[in-house]
C-alpha cells in the first residue's frame, strides 16, 4: 500500500468526483487541441492566466474573497498576456479560445475540487486522484470523440506509436510522483518557482525545436509581467 486509502462512498464519488473529472477531461481536451492551431511557446503564456481563472471562479464559488491586492495582482496579469497575445505572429482565434476554455476548465475542476472534496475532509494526492478520477475522466474524452468525427471527411489513417503514446504517459506519471514527493519534502512555493523555470525553459526550446515557432519582443515582455 503506497499511501493512505480515502473513505470514499458511491454518494460522494456520484456528487464530487464524476463532476470534477468531467471538468479534468475537457480541461485535457481542449489543452491538447489548441496545439493543433497554436504553438507551443504561445500556450506556455496563455497558460499564465490559470491563476486568474482559478481566482475568479474561486470568488463565484464563494471559496475567496475579492480582495483588492489579490485584484491588481490579477489584472497585472491579464496586462501581460493581453501584450504576450498581441505580439504573437501567428495569432489564431480558434487555437486561443481552445486553450482558455481549458484553462477555464481546469480553474473550475481545482475550485470543485476544494468545494466538492476538501470541504468533506477528503484530500486525493496524485495516487488516489489516478485511482478515483482518471478511469471516469477517459470515459467522458469519448464525448467530444464522438460528437465530432465526421464519418464522411476523407482523414488518412493514424498510425499509433504505442512506444511515444506509453513512453509519454510514463514521464507524466512520474512528473505526478515527483511533485507529490517534493511538495512533502520542500513546499508548493519552491515547486511554483520551479514551475516558472521549466516554463520559460520549455519556451526556449520550444524555439529552438520548432523554428516555425517565433517569438517577438512583445511576447518576450507580456510573459515576463
Amino acid at each position: 500500500q503506497v499511501v493512505a486509502p480515502v473513505k470514499m462512498t458511491f454518494q460522494i464519488y456520484a456528487t464530487s468526483v464524476i463532476p470534477i473529472s468531467a471538468f479534468f477531461a475537457s480541461s485535457l481536451w481542449f489543452g491538447n487541441t489548441a496545439y493543433l492551431y497554436i504553438s507551443v511557446a504561445f500556450i506556455q503564456m496563455l497558460k499564465a492566466l490559470m491563476p486568474v481563472a482559478t481566482f475568479i471562479m474561486a470568488v463565484l464559488c464563494g471559496t475567496d474573497k475579492l480582495r483588492r491586492d489579490l485584484f491588481l495582482n490579477m489584472v497585472l496579469v491579464s496586462v501581460g498576456v493581453v501584450v504576450s497575445s498581441y505580439g504573437e505572429i501567428h495569432f489564431n482565434v480558434i487555437g486561443t479560445l481552445y486553450q482558455v476554455t481549458g484553462i477555464v476548465a481546469e480553474a473550475l475542476r481545482l475550485v470543485l475540487t476544494q468545494v466538492l472534496l476538501q470541504k468533506k475532509g477528503l484530500t486525493l494526492n496524485p495516487i488516489t486522484s489516478l485511482y478515483y478520477i482518471a478511469p471516469c475522466s477517459f470515459i467522458f474524452l469519448f464525448g467530444p470523440w464522438y460528437l465530432l468525427e465526421k464519418p464522411e471527411m476523407d482523414i488518412s489513417p493514424i498510425q499509433f506509436n504505442y512506444w511515444i503514446f506509453f513512453s509519454n504517459a510514463l514521464a507524466a506519471f512520474a512528473l505526478n510522483i515527483s511533485i507529490f514527493l517534493v511538495i512533502g519534502r520542500t513546499g508548493a512555493v519552491t515547486v511554483r518557482v520551479a514551475g516558472v523555470l521549466k516554463d520559460w525553459i520549455l519556451i526556449a526550446l520550444s524555439t529552438i525545436i520548432f523554428p516555425e515557432s517565433t517569438i517577438t519582443s512583445l511576447n518576450i515582455i507580456g510573459y515576463a509581467v
